[in-house]
This record gives structure tokens, C-alpha cells and sequence, in this order.
């Protein structure tokens, strides 16, 4: 069959398979900003899936899982994002990558909202995704009970929680571009992921993007981790077990003190039978008094 016959037999099909619904779904794909909010969610799902997963058999997959195949994970999960996406809309995945460009002029302030919702649904859906592939596991892990601190918390698979003496620090990569793929490109951006959580990941967890971290936490606040999700650590130990931090406020006296407690007007004092004042009743009126008595 030669070439011509080929193409005529394509557009030919094309033709018969073509539909009012596929022809409008054509047309909206074809607008700039759908493909790239497309590209947004795809690339960030991407990324997430493969970073959330890591996690997921670091913390629940006793043998399967470490620090550094996190690492690995977050870092090829950014390098495939960038493969899926970069060639449409840059591959941001991150909310302040995506504000930086806007500010430095670099995109059109317009296309913000449409990136970022991008990101944060494509983040959304595979914390989603990741819960239900490892549901079970997280249970068997906690017992059942969901919880944020704790020797069997498991909120840390979604969203990253800073250790007291920590700050915020800055996102990576503010000053990214992303044009069109010029070969190694994507591999050197997931190898600086890897690099910078291997060197810096212990103290924070190197969330260093608001759309990796913000959507699968809102996602545990609606599975059922609670309100303790956007708390820190020390006030969701509170949260979880007030009782305990209330027994921490209670001031206990001394159990052998060389002074003994003075009581107030108002505390009750017991009276014995012995050491009870003797009462007389006192004369009606009108009646001669005899103050000796007293």
C-alpha cells in the first residue's frame, strides 16, 4: 500500500469516527490554557505518585522502604513530570514556581490560577490514589487509628511536618525556566531533587513546593486525620491527648514542706465535737440581758 493510499485511508476513518462531542472535545483541547492545565495535573500526578509512594513503604513498609528510595522516589517522580509536561507547559508542579514566573514577568498572571489548580488537583488525586493502593497497610500499621504524631502516625505519608527546632526555609528552584526539553535537562532537575533531599531532607523533609504539600494534607484533614493535620507537631500532641498536658499544668506541692499551706476565708474547715464553741441562744427582745453570762 503506498503512502498516499494510507493517508487517504486515515482521513477516511477520521471522518466516520468523527462525532459533535469529539469535535467540540478537539476544539476545547486545542485552547493553550487546557493543555497546559492538563500538562499541570498530569505532571504534578506524576510526580506525586511517585514521591507519596515512597513514602508510603518508608513508613508503612517495614523492610521495603528508607530515606533514600524516598528520595530516589520524589527525585525520578519530578525528572517523569518534566518528560510528560515540559514541552506544554514547562512541567512546573509547584505553586511558587509557577507565582515566580508570573512576578518576573516571565508568563501572564492570568495563566496562574489555571496552573495552580492544576497542580493542586493532580496532587489531590494521587494522595487519593496512594490511600486507597495502601490502605490496608496503613491500618494494619496504626492499628486503625489515623493519627499525625505518635509511634504509628501515618498523616507524615502525605504532607511534611517540621520537628520544633526548625523554620521554613526557601523553596528550591524559584529562579527555574523551563522552556522546550533540550536533552539532559529533566534528569539534572530530578538529580538536584535527590541531591537536596539526601543533604537537606532530615530537618525538613523538603517539601520546598505549596503543591506538594497543601492538597494531600487538606486530603487527610477529609479522610479522617483531623483538624491536627495543620497543627505542629507539639500542638497536635495536644490535640490528640489533652489529658496528659493537662496533668503538666497542675502544680503539685512538696510532699514534706516546713510550712504549712495557709487556708482562706472561704476553705472549709472541719470542726470535732471536742473543739466546738459552746452556743447560747440569744434573749428575745424586750428581755434584761446579763453580760456575764457572755
Amino acid at each position: 500500500m503506498s503512502e498516499a493510499d494510507r493517508r487517504r485511508r486515515s482521513t477516511r476513518k477520521s471522518k466516520t469516527i468523527s462525532t459533535p462531542m469529539t469535535t467540540r472535545i478537539h476544539a476545547i483541547l486545542e485552547k493553550e490554557m487546557v493543555r497546559e492545565f492538563l500538562a499541570e495535573f498530569l505532571s504534578t500526578y506524576v510526580m506525586m505518585m511517585f514521591g507519596l509512594g515512597s513514602v508510603a513503604h518508608m513508613v508503612v513498609g517495614d523492610k521495603f522502604g528508607s530515606f533514600l528510595g524516598v528520595n530516589l522516589g520524589f527525585g525520578f517522580g519530578v525528572t517523569m513530570g518534566v518528560h510528560v509536561a515540559g514541552n506544554i507547559s514547562g512541567a512546573h508542579m509547584n505553586a511558587a514556581l509557577t507565582f515566580t514566573n508570573c512576578a518576573l514577568g516571565r508568563m501572564s498572571w492570568k495563566k496562574f490560577p489555571v496552573y495552580v489548580l492544576g497542580q493542586f488537583m493532580g496532587s489531590f488525586l494521587a494522595a487519593a490514589t496512594i490511600y486507597c493502593l495502601f490502605y490496608q497497610a496503613i491500618m494494619d500499621y496504626s492499628g486503625g487509628y489515623l493519627t499525625v504524631t505518635g509511634p504509628t502516625a501515618t498523616a507524615n505519608i502525605f504532607a511534611t511536618y517540621l520537628p520544633d527546632h526548625m523554620t521554613l526555609w526557601r523553596g528550591f528552584l524559584d529562579e527555574r525556566n523551563n522552556p522546550a526539553l533540550q536533552g539532559t535537562q529533566a534528569l539534572v532537575i530530578g538529580i538536584l531533587v535527590v541531591v537536596i533531599g539526601v543533604s537537606l531532607g532530615m530537618n525538613t523533609g523538603y517539601a520546598i513546593n505549596p503543591s506538594r504539600d497543601l492538597p494531600p494534607r487538606f486530603f487527610t484533614f477529609l479522610a479522617g486525620w483531623g483538624i491536627q493535620v495543620f497543627s505542629n507537631p507539639w500542638e497536635a500532641q495536644m490535640l490528640e491527648n489533652p489529658g496528659a498536658y493537662e496533668d503538666r499544668r497542675i502544680s503539685v506541692l512538696p510532699k514534706t514542706s516546713s510550712y504549712p499551706p495557709n487556708s482562706s476565708s472561704l476553705t472549709p474547715v472541719s470542726v470535732s465535737p471536742t473543739s466546738r464553741p459552746s452556743i447560747r441562744p440569744v434573749p428575745p427582745l424586750g428581755d434584761s440581758v446579763n453580760l456575764e453570762q457572755f
